[in-house]
């Protein structure tokens, strides 16, 4: 269909048919104030705080699902239509307790915001003020019910973005209440902690325990960067104030994610409790102590050259593809990935499981651990909203079977077979695991797309800078140098064989769980003091910018200044 000619504040604009008047609105670069609406959601005029005057109309439209015409004229600064804003605002501020100077989003507040922007110094509409529940059951966030304003973002997204519907309402009116699942504590609720809700809320309802009160907008850096504690790869961004990440958001603009993050990429960087190595440390009798980066850099390079050609580099997929090229080209002795080696079949685009219609989930839960959680938000909204069949593959208990049509062992996969040849667009989703199964899939479901997920974040940029093999226990390994950066988890094996090393050393960001086996530990710089390359699982490279400046030496330099000593 042909575009549609809008004129918008005596601004004519080009939009195509079908959009909104706020979607032209944007178009001409005009602000029309919003507190309901979100890019990411579908609009419902809940707010009404974006009507605008379109000529030809008895009354004020919403811009944000009202449709444009050709030839419409809207106006969208006229005396009634700030009347009418200044209205909505007055109501808002009058229906619960917003006393910004008490609030953690003071700053930061879109309606605080649009208060000062429409000139308001106080409301006029006194009441006494209902005592609303706190809820502070969730680990990460608190929900103050004082602060809400019933604009359900937060109820909408956890709908429509990570399809986990678990935020609801109840009751009507005055006495309208968010509620989690059948109105139990947030806590104990069926909520993934992705904390989606808590970037979308337009006000201060929703408190993060790490960065309440720790700096309102106009004290802040925003560094875009991205995450690579798995290998899906978000978009993240960092959010800065006095050198130090006090919060961690989801990138709207950036793809696969598009805005939504998990737990762990939100949460966990701001959680951690290990301890941090910020100074080289060598072993001696009393356990491991402060070192020059001198001392330690020689006794590694000691420990290397000793151990000649039985030497083995351990890298993990927390690492730059820079680091890795580094190590390969600097570094003596045997390359292994610390997590395993890359699923073999190239993966689809992580966005097919939106244009899906069957899903096979191949021995692989997406809710669990670090296991590729984000992915999983597709599949939940999939099923919900398109009503996509999701088949899961499994001999264990598995997070997505609430969302699932069916769940079979993997022996029975000749039942998931026959669906999806009839299906058009079938998906198979596994990781490394699951590999086998989802070649036995493959080959009769040749039209199937493939979604794998490598086993850590950065193993595909590692088998781009030739590091390919994963880690096997050698009896004939002597010394161990490990890239680490910030790995928690470790396989036993691997922890096993560095304990009966003659020489370890790690190149980490915390002690644990290095310090029993490392006679040397140097530091590491963590994700947001990080610059650097990264390969996804769909294979497309990233770049992660450093939001944080610090003294430690980059992943390279450490080995360069290494491989100098060599």
């Amino acid at each position: 269909m042909p575009d549609v000619q809008v004129t918008i504040d005596g601004q004519q604009v080009s939009v195509p048919a079908g959009s909104t008047v706020l979607d032209a609105a944007k178009a001409a670069g005009i602000d029309i104030p919003v507190l309901c609406a979100h890019d990411s959601l579908k609009p419902i005029g809940a707010c009404r705080m974006c009507l605008v005057e379109v000529e030809k109309q008895r009354v004020l439209q919403p811009a944000c699902t009202f449709p444009v015409s050709q030839g419409m004229v809207v106006h969208t600064k006229s005396e009634p239509v700030l009347d009418s804003r200044r209205f909505v605002l007055q109501l808002l501020f009058s229906e619960r307790n917003h006393f910004c100077m008490y609030c953690q989003m003071s700053g930061s507040c879109e309606l605080q915001r649009l208060a000062y922007e429409h000139g308001l110094t106080h409301w006029e509409f006194d009441r006494a003020y209902p005592k609303l529940p706190v809820d502070a059951t969730r680990k990460y966030f608190v929900m103050d019910h004082n602060r809400c304003i019933l604009c359900r973002r937060c109820i909408r997204a956890c709908d429509e973005l990570v399809g986990n519907r678990t935020l609801g309402l109840k009751n009507r009116g005055a006495e309208t209440m968010v509620i989690a699942d059948m109105d139990v504590p947030f806590g104990q609720s069926s909520c993934v902690s992705c904390g989606t809700c808590l970037q979308i809320c337009p006000t201060g309802a929703l408190m993060d325990r790490a960065s309440a009160y720790m700096g309102a907008t106009d004290e802040i850096e925003r560094v875009k960067s991205r995450c690579n504690l798995c290998s899906v790869g978000c978009g993240v961004e960092w959010i800065i104030r006095g050198n130090r990440v006090i919060r961690v958001e989801g990138d709207w603009d950036a793809e696969p994610n598009k805005g939504l993050l998990c737990e762990i990429g939100r949460f966990g960087l701001l959680h951690e409790k290990r301890q941090r190595v910020r100074k080289p440390l060598v072993k001696d009798n009393n356990g491991l102590v402060d070192a020059s980066w001198e001392d330690a850099l020689q006794k590694v390079a000691t420990g290397l050259k000793t151990a000649g050609d039985k030497a083995t580099v351990v890298i993990s997929g927390l690492a730059s593809t820079e680091a890795a090229q580094a190590a390969v080209s600097k570094l003596p002795g045997k390359k292994v990935t610390m997590g395993g080696a890359l699923p073999e079949a190239n993966c689809a685009p992580i966005s097919a499981l939106d244009e899906a219609d069957l899903i096979i989930v191949a021995d692989v839960d997406l809710t669990q651990g670090s296991n590729y959680r984000m992915a999983g938000f597709p599949i939940k909204r999939s099923a919900r909203h398109r009503g996509v069949r999701v088949i899961i593959l499994d001999d264990d208990p598995n997070g997505l079977e609430p969302w699932a049509r069916s769940k079979w062992s993997p022996a029975e996969a000749e039942r998931a077979i026959e669906l999806a040849r009839k299906a058009l667009n079938p998906v198979i989703v596994y990781d490394k695991g699951s590999e086998k199964l989802a070649q036995q899939l493959a080959a009769q479901l040749p039209h199937a797309k493939l979604i794998g997920f490598a086993p850590e974040g950065n193993t595909a940029g590692l088998a781009k800078a030739g590091v390919t093999e994963p880690f096997n226990a050698s009896p004939s390994a002597r010394a161990y140098y490990v890239i680490a950066g910030e790995a928690a988890q470790v396989g036993e094996e691997l922890m096993q064989a560095l304990a009966k090393a003659d020489f370890v050393a790690v190149q980490a960001s915390f002690r644990e769980p290095w310090e029993g086996v490392a006679d040397v530990i140097l530091p590491s710089p963590t994700l947001p003091e990080k610059s650097g390359s990264f390969v996804n699982t769909e294979g497309r490279t990233f770049e992660m910018k450093a939001g944080v400046k610090t003294r430690i030496p980059s992943e390279v330099e450490i080995i360069e200044r290494l491989g100098a000593l060599l």
